[in-house]
C-alpha cells in the first residue's frame, strides 16, 4: 500500500499506527495550563495551535477536531483553520473530510500550499481535477510550484495505474530538485508496478545515497528484492526500514512474513 506524502503541509504527518488514549492526571493538568493561557490571550493564534499540537502529540484527535471546529465557527473565513482541520483529518484517515476542508480553504484563499494539498488529495483519489489544478500551478508563475505540479501529475497517473505516463513527471520533479525524496519513491513504485524491479531498486538506491535514514525507501527496496527472489537482501532492507522507524507496520509485517518463509 502506498504511503501518503504531505510534506507540503504545515504540520508533519505523525503518530503512525497509534490510537487515541485517555489522558492521565498530568496530561489533563497540562491541557488546563494551555487552555488557561488561551483565556488570558484569546486572540493568540499561536497558543491555540500549541493546544492543537498538544492534542496531536497525545493522539487526542477527537478533541483536536472539535477544538478547530469551534474556532472555525467563530471565524468561518479563516482559511488557515481549514488547513489545520485538513491535516488533522488526514492523520485520522478521513481523506474525504480532509478534501472537504481543503476545498473550503482554497475557496476562501487559493494559497499555493492549499492548492497543492488539495490537488495531491485529488490525485490520490483518482479525481481528474488534480491535473487541472496542476496545470494552474504551472501557469501561475508567482506560485513557484512547478516541481509540485509535476509531482501531482505523476501521482495522478500512478494511482490510476498508468505508471508509464507517471514516470516522466517524476523525472521532471527530479530535474528541478534531485533531493525530492517523494519523487524518487513514487518513481520506484511506478517502476515496480511495471515489473521493472532492478530499475526500481536503482532509483531507491539513489534516494538512500542522499538520505540514508529514508525508511520508506528501504521498505520498497525490500519489496523489489523479494520479486527478484533475493530474500536475504530483502530481509536486510526491511530491518533497515524498522531501524529508522520501529513503528513501520508494513515493514514489520513483511519482515515477519519473509523471515518465516526463509526459515
Amino acid at each position: 500500500m502506498k504511503k501518503l506524502f504531505f510534506g507540503l503541509l504545515i504540520f508533519a504527518v505523525a503518530c503512525k499506527g497509534k490510537t487515541e488514549t485517555p489522558s492521565d492526571t498530568a496530561d489533563k493538568s497540562m491541557e488546563q495550563i494551555q487552555m488557561d493561557k488561551i483565556k488570558q490571550y484569546p486572540d493568540s493564534v499561536l497558543l491555540k495551535e500549541n493546544l492543537l499540537q498538544y492534542y496531536r502529540e497525545q493522539n487526542q484527535y477527537t478533541k483536536a477536531v472539535t477544538y478547530i471546529d469551534a474556532q472555525i465557527a467563530k471565524d468561518t473565513t479563516n482559511a488557515h483553520y481549514y488547513d489545520i482541520k485538513g491535516i488533522l483529518l488526514l492523520e485520522t484517515g478521513d481523506s474525504t473530510g480532509a478534501i472537504n476542508a481543503y476545498e473550503k480553504a482554497v475557496d476562501i484563499y487559493p494559497d499555493p500550499s492549499y492548492v497543492i494539498a488539495l490537488a495531491t488529495l485529488y490525485a490520490q483519489t483518482h479525481n481528474p481535477l488534480a491535473l487541472e489544478m496542476a496545470d494552474a500551478l504551472l501557469y501561475a508563475d508567482k506560485a513557484h510550484a512547478d516541481r509540485h505540479a509535476y509531482f501531482i501529475k505523476g501521482l495522478y497517473y500512478s494511482y490510476n495505474k498508468e505508471s508509464a505516463k507517471a514516470i516522466p513527471f517524476f523525472d521532471k520533479c527530479l530535474s528541478i530538485s534531485y533531493t525530492d525524496m517523494d519523487a524518487y519513491l513514487e518513481k520506484s513504485i511506478a517502476l515496480y508496478d511495471l515489473n521493472k524491479y532492478p530499475e526500481a531498486i536503482d532509483v531507491l538506491n539513489k534516494a538512500i545515497a542522499l538520505q540514508n535514514n529514508f525508511d520508506a525507501a528501504y521498505y520498497y527496496k525490500g519489496r523489489a528484492l523479494e520479486k527478484l527472489n533475493k530474500n536475504v537482501e530483502a530481509i536486510d532492507a526491511y530491518r533497515l526500514a524498522l531501524l529508522y522507524d520501529p513503528q513501520y507496520t508494513e515493514a514489520q509485517e513483511a519482515l515477519a512474513r519473509l523471515t518465516a518463509k526463509v526459515n
